[in-house]
């Protein structure tokens, strides 16, 4: 019987030492795209939900700001509040017009507020409607 040869294995390996990153940017090359892809999208969904951004947060600050601002709106609804009122227009970014309370209007984010000082407010304001 005649032996098989299999042309060789073309596939990346890890490096065997290195970051987790590195592995992972080896064994996944479009991990990098992907990663701004994700964080592009949560800019855009917190900037339409009136959350102003610095440009400077992480990846991780943008994820623990879109959960709180999405805990926060969950507290509203929770409560009767109706997002379409109680946030912010493209007309208006940064104000509310006629909110249904002022307690159902997300809490509007300071010029230089750090992101983590930012979440806990949002959080804040989210407990005291629950």
């Amino acid at each position: 019987m005649p032996e098989s040869h299999h042309p060789p294995d073309r596939t990346p390996r890890p490096p065997r030492s290195g970051s987790f990153e590195e592995m992972q940017r080896v064994l996944d090359p479009h991990r990098d795209e992907e990663r701004q892809s994700v964080e592009t999208e949560v800019a855009a969904r917190l900037r339409s939900r009136g959350v102003q951004l610095t440009g400077l947060e992480t990846a991780d600050e943008m994820a623990d700001l879109l959960d709180a601002v999405d805990q926060f709106e969950s507290a509203v609804e929770a409560h009767g509040g109706d997002l379409f009122i109680d946030t912010p227009t493209a007309r208006h970014t940064d104000r509310v017009e006629q909110p249904d309370d002022p307690a159902y209007v997300l809490p509007t984010r300071g010029p230089h507020e750090a992101a983590s000082n930012y979440i806990a407010r949002v959080n804040e304001a989210a407990d005291r409607l629950r």
